[in-house]
């Protein structure tokens, strides 16, 4: 097969400013010549506006995306908001979470998304009961991901209980609950150790769901596992304050502090939401070179908190962030990242703690190596080609300086500005549509209604 050329009028190859006249050569799914500065060749297909490296959606509930615009406004908190979370994960099966992944990933993909990190607890049946494979759940993900032409880490959840009571100690899995345990971890590591998703598509990370769900001495059995596999372990951290004045009781120590001493800190650990560190815990993620997944807008929709992202990113040796949009209130990784420096401006009062480029970064490269795809998310030779085109004439973004257009992109464009996205080199948008799932509004509602 002879290589394939692209040829972008402005392309963000990781600098400040979009270098013009780019020049891709893409051969079996990876780019073999990136070369600024030319004019286009008459064979090579053009992409006007700006071209990015595939993003990548570090933190994913698949399924809540049946909740958008069901529990916004009606008060309460992230824990009444959780268990209207619940009741819709009792309804699904792997048949119907098949439906609603699969539409939920196409959501992705038209919004530049071309790699997915699925946080992934929603394992047996009613009560508990396994299935007859008990990975069907996860493979009915790993199937949704491919159909909808993106690369997925599924990072299965290890989870045992259902919280920390007021005297510290773990609290049995109750109701829904029972569907996302395994009931030790040694099962839990069987189950996954079992796991092995068709497609390259697809790879295996582990997660332990937080220390409200797994108890310490469970989670230095997932840290091993995690270290003995070399695989991403992602983990939610200090989410609320109410998880820190828990485990403070349980352990005497803070949630990271704690994960520090089982092992679980590696600089192949992902932090989910990091909201309520201390200045102690800030010094150990840095310490351990662990990385920090932000979801800003669940973080204000659940009223979280304001992370301490300056902190985190200062100094000699910054903490990676990564991006997530979690609860899937909306799917749109630009506003994540821009809302990442507004929050922060909100937080101190400060303008300008992180620019384009390193929001961008977040979005594409750290998030891919946060989910073990170390040769995704970035415009370089070797790099898988993974490409997202946004239009800079739509009323959004028309006028665009194009020397400032990846500033105008991190804090000005919607999922609406993205054109055409390719994953592995394979075409997954053409003109904002997919093209596996050309009515993927009509795939979202059946899946959600067929739920709800």
């Amino acid at each position: 097969m002879n290589p394939r050329r692209v040829w972008c009028e402005w392309a963000w190859l990781g600098g400040r400013a979009p270098e013009s006249g780019v020049l891709l050569t893409i051969e079996a799914g990876r780019l073999t010549s990136v070369t600024p500065g030319v004019e286009r060749p008459a064979e090579a297909q053009r992409l006007s506006g700006l071209t990015l490296p595939g993003l990548a959606n570090a933190h994913s509930h698949a399924f809540h995306r049946a909740l958008r615009g069901r529990t916004h406004s009606d008060g309460g908190s992230f824990w009444t908001w959780r268990e209207v979370m619940y009741r819709a994960a009792e309804r699904l099966d792997p048949d119907s979470y098949l439906r609603l992944a699969r539409a939920a990933f196409a959501e992705m993909a038209l919004a530049g998304v071309v790699c997915v990190g699925e946080f992934h607890y929603l394992h047996h049946g009613s009560g508990g009961r396994r299935y007859a494979d008990p990975n069907a759940m996860g493979h009915a993900l790993t199937a949704a991901a491919a159909q909808a032409g993106v690369r997925i880490t599924l990072l299965d959840v290890c989870y045992l209980a259902g919280g920390l009571g007021e005297d510290g100690r773990h609290l049995p899995l109750l109701g829904p609950q029972l569907r996302f345990g395994d009931g030790t971890v040694e099962a839990w590591g069987e189950r996954v150790a079992d796991f092995a998703p068709e497609g390259d598509h697809a790879r295996v990370g582990v997660a332990a769901h937080s220390v409200r769900a797994v108890p310490a001495p469970d989670l230095s059995e997932v840290a091993r596992f995690a270290v003995g596999g070399e695989l991403p372990l992602h983990v939610h951290v200090s989410e609320q304050p109410a998880e820190n004045t828990a485990c403070l009781a349980a352990y005497g120590l803070t949630p990271t502090r704690l994960l520090a001493e089982a092992g679980a800190l590696t600089e192949r650990t992902t932090l989910v939401h990091a909201t309520h560190l201390t200045d102690d815990d800030v010094a150990t993620v840095r310490a351990h070179g662990s990385a920090v997944c932000l979801c800003p807008t669940t973080e204000r929709d659940l009223a979280d908190g304001l992370p301490r992202t300056g902190d985190l990113v200062a100094g000699p040796r910054p903490v990676p962030l990564s991006l997530g949009s979690d609860q899937h209130a909306r799917t749109d990784l630009f506003e994540e990242a821009r809302s990442v420096e507004l929050h922060e401006r909100l937080r101190t009062h400060r303008r300008g703690t992180l620019d384009a480029g390193a929001l961008l970064r977040a979005a594409t490269v750290d998030g891919h190596t946060g989910l073990g795809w170390d040769d995704a998310g970035t415009l370089t030779p070797g790099a898988r080609a993974d490409l997202v085109n946004v239009a800079l004439d739509g009323v959004r973004l028309a006028g665009t300086d194009p020397d400032r257009a990846a500033d105008a992109v991190v804090f000005a464009a919607t999922a609406a500005d993205v054109r055409h996205v390719m994953v592995d080199g394979a075409w997954a948008v053409r003109d904002g549509v997919h093209t596996r799932l050309p009515d993927t509004a009509r795939e979202l509602d059946s899946a959600i209604k067929e739920l709800l």
